[in-house]
Order: C-alpha cells, then structure tokens, then sequence
C-alpha cells in the first residue's frame, strides 16, 4: 500500500494512474477519520487525472481542512499541472516541486 507513515503527524502518499490512484485516496480518507496527520500526495506515477480523480482530491482537502491538517501535493507533470490551471484549483492546493519539498512544507507550516 503506497501510504506511507513518514512520521506519527506526516503521511506520503505515492499515487498512479486509476484505479490506483482511487484506491489510494479511498484508504487515505478512511485514514483521516481516525488520524491527525499532515498529507504529502506525490504525483509522480500520475499520467492523467479525471473528474473522478479531482473529486476525491477535493474530499481529501476537505477532510484536512475540517481538521487543521496541511496537504501539499508534489511533483505534478505538465499535463497534470495544466489541468490544475484550468480548473482554477492551483489557487485551492499548495504544490512543492517534490517529495522533499512537500515534507518540508508541512513541517513549517
């Protein structure tokens, strides 16, 4: 399972295209009901992303918010990235460059 325990507070969550990429956030959120742990999404086994997959990223915000925790998402491609754009959601999710970066995020904040 690519949800890794970085820390007791920080998780890593290694994505991939559908249905990976479902599955993964699907544990993920039953993981936050329980947990309060900050959230590094790494995108870089992601190819494409869907409506599917937009919608459950924004449940896992969501959940995040709701509990003060921080979420950064990490090493998203062009395509990705473009999408993001489009939608207007690169103005909701906070970006690093990769998984280092992301770590270092949650962790000031």
């Amino acid at each position: 399972m690519p949800v890794e325990n970085w820390s007791e507070t920080v998780v890593v969550v290694r994505l991939g295209d559908d249905p990976q990429f479902s599955e993964d956030l699907d544990a993920l959120l039953t993981q936050l009901e329980t947990n309060d742990v900050d959230v590094v999404l790494d995108f870089a086994g992601v190819h494409y992303i869907n409506s599917s997959n937009i919608a459950k990223l924004l449940q896992v915000r969501k959940a995040c918010v709701t509990k003060e925790q921080r979420l950064v998402l990490c090493s998203v491609n062009t395509q990705i990235w473009g999408a993001f754009l489009v939608t207007g959601l690169d103005k909701v999710f906070k970006f690093a460059d990769n998984v280092t970066m992301g770590l270092t995020l949650v962790q000031i904040g």
